[in-house]
């Protein structure tokens, strides 16, 4: 995974030079690796350009805690130690957008989800970071179509229920059996 990466040249440069370091390791050992070369979409030009850096990747891993710091334009350690109890007692945000994704990240996270499948219908699309392991964020990124979360391992059964129930109401919805 190649991180910060916002220009599609970026990710094709740093993808040949992998490749060519895969191809020296498979000559040398012998054997046959498949290792995906993608990048994280952290930054708002890479959600805005991702149908053509998805030219390019094999997934996208959509880092959503530094998407926050650069969407909104100011740093985790800033708002929650200053700013953010007063916006939340009043009312100016509703929730810690580093716990709950905001809605203004998941429109980048779902403008970048369809660039790449433009781009690339194989790609594979996912999330890591404390978003991953939010039950609120995993069914806003199942209702984006994300093929994965990720996220700390103490978080992991809560995102997998999560997911679940998000899938579940999906069904719900479809059916009218009561």
């Amino acid at each position: 995974m190649i991180p910060l990466v916002s220009l599609k040249a970026e990710l094709e440069i740093l993808r040949a030079e992998s490749e060519s370091v895969l191809a020296v390791v498979k000559a040398e050992c012998g054997i046959q690796i498949d290792i995906p070369i993608g990048t994280m979409i952290e930054l708002p030009r890479a959600a805005i350009m991702a149908d053509k850096i998805g030219e390019v990747a094999d997934f996208f891993s959509f880092g959503t805690n530094d998407l926050t710091q650069t969407t909104f334009g100011f740093s985790r350690d800033d708002i929650e130690s200053k700013f953010l109890p007063r916006y939340l007692e009043r009312k100016v945000m509703m929730r810690n957008p580093f716990e709950t994704v905001d809605e203004g990240v998941a429109k980048m996270v779902e403008l970048g989800c369809k660039g790449g499948r433009t781009a690339n219908p194989k790609i594979k699309l996912g999330v890591c970071g404390e978003h991953g392991g939010d039950p609120e964020s995993v069914k806003v990124f199942y209702g984006i179509g994300l093929d994965y979360v990720s996220c700390s391992p103490y978080r992991i059964p809560l995102a997998r229920l999560a997911a679940a129930q998000a899938k579940l109401s999906e069904s719900a919805v479809k059916s009218d059996n009561r």
